[in-house]
């Protein structure tokens, strides 16, 4: 059963602290306008106003906070949990360390520095995505997190191989999505999303083949 970690509860709590304190640090003195997305360019093309701009990633952080806390009491292979807790724990404070950056990065637009948005925004997530392949193949078969194909939730054999395969493709995927960043190139941007589509295929392909041929194999749920 998943049994919350109090230090890594702790530093989520003080991660959407800051989060909170910092917009009503800044409410005064921000302006009335403040970018809420950007293009390609780094250059902001929407805005919106202070509840907008300073409240919804803060927000949004908490829901996501807890969504994910929350998530393993409904999943019916709740009691795996437990066994790679440390996996879904790195994930949860990663997701949130990403929705901090972001909001770095609204801040600093609205204290008037400048801030390289492609950069920041572009590492933070490269950075995730290569956390997400890293502790992939720690991950056990649940119906929440990981690669969900009819042929993992349906073999532990096909589950482990296709989630073993998942590390070097997301962890590729996040150095080219950081590399994007670096380089603020658009064909850049669309190479790191195309290897990352094209590997996500090649794992669902994979999988099924994977369980074709497993001793553990059960017909996907619902079949008969």
């Amino acid at each position: 059963m998943f049994t919350p970690n109090r230090r890594v509860e702790g530093l989520q709590w003080a991660i959407l602290a800051a989060m909170l304190a910092s917009a009503a640090w800044f409410w005064r003195a921000a302006p009335d306008r403040i970018p809420v997305h950007w293009n390609l360019a780094g250059e902001p093309d929407r805005y919106g106003g202070k509840v907008e701009g300073l409240l919804f990633v803060p927000l949004l952080s908490v829901g996501l906070y807890v969504l994910l806390r929350v998530l393993p009491r409904f999943d019916p292979a709740r009691d795996r949990y437990a066994r790679f807790q440390g996996a879904y724990d790195t994930l949860r404070v990663g997701i949130l360390g990403v929705m901090a950056v972001l909001y770095a990065v609204i801040l600093l637009w609205v204290s008037g520095r400048p801030v390289d948005v492609g950069l920041a925004v572009g590492t933070a997530v490269g950075a995730l995505m290569v956390l997400l392949g890293w502790v992939m193949p720690r991950l056990e078969p649940n119906w929440f997190v990981g690669i969900r194909t009819p042929w993992t939730l349906s073999s532990g054999t096909a589950w482990r191989r296709t989630h073993a395969a998942g590390r070097p493709v997301f962890v590729l995927a996040g150095v080219l999505m950081a590399l994007a960043g670096w380089l603020k190139a658009p064909w850049a941007l669309g190479v790191a999303f195309g290897g990352l589509l094209a590997g996500t295929l090649a794992l669902v392909v994979y999988s099924y083949v994977v369980w074709r041929d497993a001793p553990d194999r059960v017909p996907p749920g619902g079949t008969p």
